[in-house]
């Protein structure tokens, strides 16, 4: 027993050197992303595919109650010492924070978007923001479409294709199977409370939607959270992943969805950087049907939203990245802007380029 118990100890040490060096060196983390991670995600989504629930929620609410609850149980009917007890507690804490990092948290390690990619870094000026803003707001304006209903096929169909099509050039992983299973959240109404429209359940590489999605929300939600499915640990770059495939879709719902779904980033960018006046024009731009939606729709998430869950939630999530190398914290979000202006300028200097020595 004695042995065993150090061949245990020995084991998770060596698994959390393994962690820590990966998280430590820059080339182990490439190295996780590129080769090791796609075999683990294929595995684990494989295996929780066979399940119609979200098995990684129901794993972390029996975590969290089994190291509240155990130390009562095991100090009241095992008569067991509190060394013993905190021990078995911190142990088991210490394999569930191992697997979190090697099923899919080294993620957070690997190179970023414009590391891989190679697509330089276009620092913000007022001609370049404004220029972005102007084709963004036409181009929100043109797909405008009411959005009626979840199709859920057609958003799955249309995510694995253009993901396909994406992945060499911008990259990000293939989808490891034709038809990715997305789940809902099994705890949804508590989650409306927190203000969370989808997770990426990283213990099984499960990802879930929140059952209380508008349809507006549905598209581009199921691309972000399939982003980090396939890698991405960024949340500005699953939004811009999920931009990039959703307004490129034949299909006039999940295109419009892309598009509505930065408009709130690009209005908060605008009101940083632009003048009163400016950004005044630039809000009257917009078409007063997406405006209506656009309250519609902060209406109906604020009613589920309660202020004291949600800011304890924000509080947690702004720690968690911060602490996972995303050093703007829940600010990560809104980053997305400065992907796709860098995006839009490597793109048009490509084609000047293309046409001068051609």
């Amino acid at each position: 027993m004695k042995r065993k118990l150090i061949i245990r100890y020995i084991l998770l040490g060596v698994l959390l050197l393994l962690v820590w060096m990966t998280q430590s060196i820059p080339a182990l983390g490439n190295l996780y992303s590129q080769t090791v991670y796609p075999v683990i995600s294929r595995v684990l989504s494989f295996f929780s595919n066979l399940f119609p629930f979200a098995i990684g929620d129901l794993f972390i609410f029996g975590s969290i109650t089994g190291v509240i609850v155990y130390p009562f149980y095991a100090r009241i009917r095992k008569k067991l010492p509190w060394k013993r007890i905190l021990l078995r507690d911190g142990e088991y804490l210490l394999w569930v924070y191992v697997w979190f990092y090697l099923a899919w948290g080294l993620n957070y390690s690997q190179p970023n978007f414009y590391q891989r990619t190679h697509i330089p870094y276009t620092a913000y000026t007022p001609e370049i923001f404004q220029e972005f803003v102007d084709n963004y707001i036409d181009s929100l304006n043109s797909s405008f479409v009411p959005v009626k209903g979840i199709h859920e096929e057609q958003v799955r169909d249309e995510a694995v294709k253009l993901y396909n099509q994406l992945s060499d050039s911008l990259g990000v992983h293939h989808p490891p199977f034709p038809n990715p299973r997305v789940k809902t959240m099994v705890f949804t109404p508590f989650i409306s409370m927190v203000g969370v429209t989808g997770s990426m359940g990283p213990f099984f590489c499960e990802f879930t939607l929140n059952g209380d999605l508008l349809p507006i929300n549905y598209p581009a939600t199921y691309t972000h959270e399939l982003a980090h499915l396939l890698g991405i640990s960024s949340e500005a770059e699953a939004n811009f992943y999920a931009y990039q495939v959703c307004t490129r879709s034949q299909a006039m719902g999940i295109r419009f969805s892309g598009y509505f779904s930065v408009l709130g980033h690009v209005l908060g960018n605008a009101k940083r950087l632009l003048s009163e006046e400016e950004y005044t024009k630039l809000f009257q731009r917009i078409r007063p049907e997406i405006i209506e939606l656009a309250k519609n729709n902060q209406a109906y998430w604020a009613a589920k939203y309660s202020p004291v869950v949600g800011a304890v939630q924000d509080w947690i999530y702004d720690l968690y990245l911060k602490g996972n190398k995303i050093e703007s914290g829940r600010k990560n979000y809104s980053e997305v802007v400065g992907l796709l202006i860098s995006y839009e300028e490597w793109k048009k200097n490509s084609i000047f380029a293309s046409i001068m020595f051609n």
